[in-house]
C-alpha cells in the first residue's frame, strides 16, 4: 500500500458481461488495456486491486430503486429463458443487452469506482484508474441505455458527498458522446460541477443546451482535432473548475474521440489525452489534494484504446 501510487481497479466479472458477437463494447477492450500496460511496464508502477461489489444502498444514491430491481430481475429472468432453450441475451435497446453475467459485472464496475474513492480519500492511493465495464455515463436515474446500466461515476460522486462529507466534487467527461445519464442524475445539484466535451449532433443527441448551470457542456462538430479541443478545454473548462474549487475530481474517461475510433468522428490522439489529463491533474493538485478517480467509458478501436489509456495513466502516475 502506498499513498504515492496510482491505483488500478478491475475485476474478472467485467470480462464476462458481453452483448453478442461483433458488439463494439466487448470484453477484449479490457484485454487490450491490460496488454498495453503490461508490455510497456506501466502496470508494474500501479497498485492493482480487485474491485468489490457496490451495495444496492450505494447505487440508490444515483438510481431509482425500481431501475436497480429491473436490471436484477432481467438477469434472473434470463436464467429461466436459457433453461427453456431461449436466447442468452435480454435486449434493453438496440445497442444494449444483458447476459447472465451483466448484473455481477455492473456491481463490480460501480464497486471499483467506490473502492477507489475510499482509497484516495483515505490517502492510501494518490489517485486511481478503474478498468471496468459495462461503462456508465449514459445510464440515467431510471433506465439503462447506450451500453450502460449503472452510472459508475455519478454513483461515486454522490457517494463522496454523502458518505465522506465532501462539499464539492467535479466530473470531467471527455468521451465522444455526451454523458446524458450523468447530466440526468446530477443537473441542478450545486455540490457537483460537470464539464464535458462531445461530438454534436451525435448520439445521444443531448447536452445542447445544458440542463442546468452546473453543466459545462462543450459540443463540437465532427472532425474537430486535438488542438481545437485543447483550446476549448483551456477557455471553457479550466476557469469554471478553478472557480468551483473541487475537493475531488471524477473522470468519465472515454477514448472514442480518438481519430482511429470508428464509433465517432473526432480527431484526438494519445498526446491530447495526456494533455487533458495533465490539466485535470493540475486542478486536482491545486484544490483537491490531487484526488482523482478515473473510470473507463468508451473506446472501441482496441489498439488506440490501449495506447490512449496508457497515456492517461502515465500522467496520473507521473511516469
Amino acid at each position: 500500500m502506498s499513498a504515492n501510487k496510482t491505483g488500478y481497479f478491475t475485476h474478472a466479472s467485467c470480462r464476462l458481461h458481453e452483448m453478442g458477437p461483433g458488439h463494439p463494447e466487448c470484453p477484449q477492450r479490457l484485454d487490450a488495456i491490460d496488454d498495453r500496460l503490461l508490455v510497456t511496464g506501466v502496470l508494474d508502477a500501479l497498485e492493482s486491486r480487485d474491485a468489490p461489489e457496490a451495495s444496492l444502498y450505494d447505487l440508490e444514491l444515483a438510481h431509482e430503486r425500481l431501475h436497480i430491481a429491473a436490471v436484477r430481475g432481467l438477469g434472473a429472468e434470463l436464467k429461466d429463458r436459457i433453461a427453456a432453450g431461449g436466447s442468452g441475451y435480454a435486449q434493453i435497446d438496440p445497442d444494449t443487452a444483458l447476459n447472465l453475467h451483466t448484473w455481477d459485472a455492473a456491481l463490480h464496475a460501480a464497486g471499483a469506482v467506490l473502492a477507489a474513492t475510499d482509497a484516495v480519500i483515505a490517502g492510501e492511493l494518490r489517485n486511481a484508474f478503474c478498468a471496468v465495464r459495462p461503462p456508465g455515463h449514459h445510464a440515467c436515474r431510471d433506465h439503462a441505455m447506450g451500453f450502460c446500466f449503472f452510472n459508475n461515476v455519478a454513483v461515486a460522486a454522490r457517494y463522496a458527498l454523502a458518505r465522506h462529507g465532501l462539499k464539492r466534487v467535479a466530473i470531467v467527461d471527455f468521451d465522444v458522446h455526451h454523458g446524458n445519464g450523468t447530466e440526468d442524475i446530477l443537473a441542478g445539484d450545486p455540490r457537483v460541477l460537470m464539464v464535458g466535451i462531445f461530438q454534436h449532433p451525435f448520439y445521444p443527441y443531448t447536452g445542447e443546451p445544458p440542463a442546468a448551470d452546473n453543466m459545462v457542456n462543450v459540443p463540437v462538430p465532427a472532425y474537430t482535432r486535438g488542438m481545437d479541443v485543447r483550446e476549448m478545454v483551456e477557455l471553457l473548462w479550466i476557469p469554471r473548475l478553478e472557480q468551483f474549487r473541487p475537493q475531488m475530481i471524477f473522470v468519465s474517461a472515454g477514448f472514442d474521440a480518438h481519430r482511429e475510433d470508428e464509433l465517432g468522428q473526432l480527431g484526438l490522439t494519445e498526446n491530447d489525452y495526456a494533455w487533458i489529463t495533465h490539466r485535470i491533474k493540475q486542478v486536482a493538485d491545486r484544490f483537491a489534494d490531487g484526488r482523482i478517480v478515473s473510470a473507463l467509458e468508451g473506446g472501441y478501436n482496441l489498439d488506440a484504446l490501449g495506447r490512449s489509456v496508457e497515456a492517461h495513466v502515465r500522467v496520473l502516475a507521473d511516469l
